[in-house]
């Protein structure tokens, strides 16, 4: 599917909606759309790529399809292994220390974990440090104040984190599994990229939504709109030479 294209966006809107009844097809489509991302600035045959907390793996598995040789790091066993499945060679490690040698990898990738970390710029210094000079880094991430910051707690969030907690109790009969401050933070769009433009080891190669079905670009550089209509921030970034 060509991207941006509303065509694109409404299928995987589509897949999104199936998460909790078909999570292999909501993330192995997901996979194919981010890895076929990546594909467009490098080509991935032989080249070594380095995914930072990818859940069970459907993104190291598109990866190794495609020729990468990719590993796979993730902290939590729990995510590892969800569904049943138990992705080969996978590392239980954290994303704040990688142990990983500098400049081990041609492309640092990470979909969707920075607003589950405390710490995002340290986060990201790490993936910079992995990634050899001339790399690419894609990091995405579902901003607070998107439609869906407040992940199965959406839209609610924004009317306060804890208000739309215990709508969840009360309409689901259990706790949400994200708690703000615990395992999901507010990240915003503005901060993450003005924090991206003052690092003098990476460029961006690109800033845009990643699901957005057209003017992906233009909807980032827009203050306050961002925060509401980019959904989730996609960086592409170049790790620039020692």
């Amino acid at each position: 599917m060509r991207d941006p294209s509303l065509r694109r966006s409404l299928a995987l809107f589509r897949a999104f909606l199936r998460e909790q009844s078909d999570p292999a097809h909501c993330y192995g489509l997901l996979a194919r759309d981010a890895v076929a991302q990546v594909e467009r600035y490098v080509p991935l045959g032989g080249r070594t790529v380095v995914d930072v907390g990818g859940g069970s793996g459907h993104f190291t598995e598109e990866f190794r399809r495609r020729g990468a040789d990719c590993f796979l790091f993730e902290p939590d066993p729990r995510e590892l292994h969800a569904g049943g499945r138990s992705p080969e060679g996978a590392v239980l490690a954290d994303g704040y220390l990688l142990p990983l040698a500098d400049g081990a990898a041609d492309v640092c990738f990470s979909s969707n974990v920075l607003e589950h970390v405390a710490d995002p710029v340290t986060f990201l210094s790490e993936m910079v440090r992995v990634t050899r000079p001339g790399g690419l880094i894609y990091v995405s991430f579902t901003n607070w104040y998107s439609p869906w910051g407040g992940h199965e707690t959406s839209p609610w969030h924004w009317f306060g984190a804890e208000r739309a907690r215990s709508r969840y109790l009360r309409r689901t009969g259990h706790a949400a599994k994200h708690t703000l401050g615990e395992n999901l933070f507010a990240v915003h769009v503005g901060p993450t990229l003005r924090h991206v433009r003052a690092r003098d080891d990476v460029r961006i190669v690109a800033a845009r939504s990643r699901y957005w079905p057209f003017l992906a670009h233009a909807v980032t550089r827009v203050p306050v709109l961002r925060e509401l209509a980019t959904w989730n921030l996609l960086l592409i970034l170049r790790r620039c030479p020692s």
